[in-house]
């Protein structure tokens, strides 16, 4: 007896262990069919092949688990495990990532470039102390004023029906200080709010106005970059900590691979959005060089503000203007403002496609 209970146990010590198979479920705004959502979808697939089914990544695009606060609260109840994000929806668990997302402090991406270069590891570190884990920052673009009324100046503002983003206490403040009273809405609302007339401004980026279609209830686009924009994939620690440390390591090599790619991506596709916009009838309106400058004045001082009430933290701002300065000081062609430059790049960018046909 004793003999055929040792037989039985070292026949089950040499039956391979079956890890337990985990879903990460992962919510975003961005719609289907999208740019985003196609290279996700193609990185899910290749994790789920090779953990040998052991990690599936299930996404909830469009939108349908609510805007970044409502899936920031699944994410904390467990009913999902993660989520792409915004810069400025990720405030809310920690303040300083919306650091780039501050309006006026980049004047083109060559900036962009230089302070991103230093500080995006400051801001996925951030994250990871609040418990979430980054696997890189993908680009959303610059943000413009798109309008049913020409715009240069703060003045012809007044009067419109504004949209900032549910939450967004920085532009709030900024707009109070104008005498503006913006109108409040999360992102899934903003399409019915110019369809009925609750809003008639928004600020987006050019590929994000064309995939919600925002871009057909607007007349006009002020080009002066108001806020630069970025979003990220989070994954809540906790949940990512249950897989074993192969797949952690497969899942973070995958994502941060098609982050690099997606953030290439993405910068080009803002370049072919703008032209687009033109094409559909869009007009581009250009301030002035002092007009654009007022408008800094008035949000440098708000942020000044809001700096000294702790909303973003002293040191991370200090840094994140000297590097632009530096960029400035040593690139006097980084003066120029971005409308100056995206010629130059929708240039390169026929360049660059007309390559790739001819090699086709």
């Amino acid at each position: 007896m004793l003999r055929l209970l040792a037989i039985l146990i070292m026949t089950l010590m040499l039956v391979p262990v079956s890890h337990a198979k985990t879903t990460l479920k992962i919510a975003t705004l961005a719609p289907d069919g999208t740019s985003w959502m196609k290279q996700m979808r193609a990185a899910a697939k290749e994790i789920h092949a090779k953990s040998e089914g052991r990690v599936k990544i299930r996404f909830y695009p469009g939108g349908v688990m609510g805007n970044d606060n409502s899936v920031l609260r699944k994410i904390r109840i467990g009913q999902l495990q993660g989520g792409a994000i915004t810069g400025g929806g990720l405030s809310s668990i920690y303040s300083d990532a919306q650091i780039y997302t501050l309006p006026f402090q980049f004047r083109n991406l060559e900036e962009v470039d230089a302070v991103r270069e230093v500080m995006d590891k400051r801001i996925i570190g951030g994250l990871q102390k609040k418990g979430f884990i980054s696997f890189g920052l993908s680009e959303g673009g610059f943000a413009y004023l798109l309008s049913n009324s020409p715009v240069k100046t703060t003045d012809n503002m007044k009067g419109l029906k504004i949209w900032i983003p549910e939450g967004d206490k920085v532009n709030a403040e900024i707009f109070s200080k104008l005498g503006i009273s913006p109108i409040p809405l999360p992102l899934t609302d903003v399409l019915t709010g110019l369809q009925t007339g609750l809003i008639d401004t928004i600020a987006s980026a050019p590929i994000g106005a064309i995939a919600l279609q925002w871009h057909t209830r607007v007349n006009y686009l002020t080009q002066v970059p108001l806020a630069y924009l970025y979003a990220t994939l989070v994954i809540k620690e906790k949940a990512f900590n249950k897989l074993t440390e192969a797949d952690r390591e497969l899942v973070k090599q995958t994502l941060q691979s098609t982050f690099v790619k997606l953030n290439q991506q993405n910068r080009k596709d803002n370049i072919a959005a703008l032209s687009a916009l033109k094409k559909q009838g869009i007009e581009f309106i250009s301030p002035t060089e002092q007009q654009q400058q007022a408008w800094e004045k008035h949000a440098n001082l708000t942020l000044r503000s809001l700096r000294n009430d702790g909303v973003v933290s002293i040191e991370l701002l200090e840094e994140m203007q000297n590097l632009i300065r530096q960029q400035r000081d040593s690139n006097p062609i980084t003066n120029q403002t971005e409308d100056i430059l995206i010629n130059r790049r929708d240039t390169a960018l026929k360049s660059s496609l007309n390559e790739t046909h001819s090699l086709q």
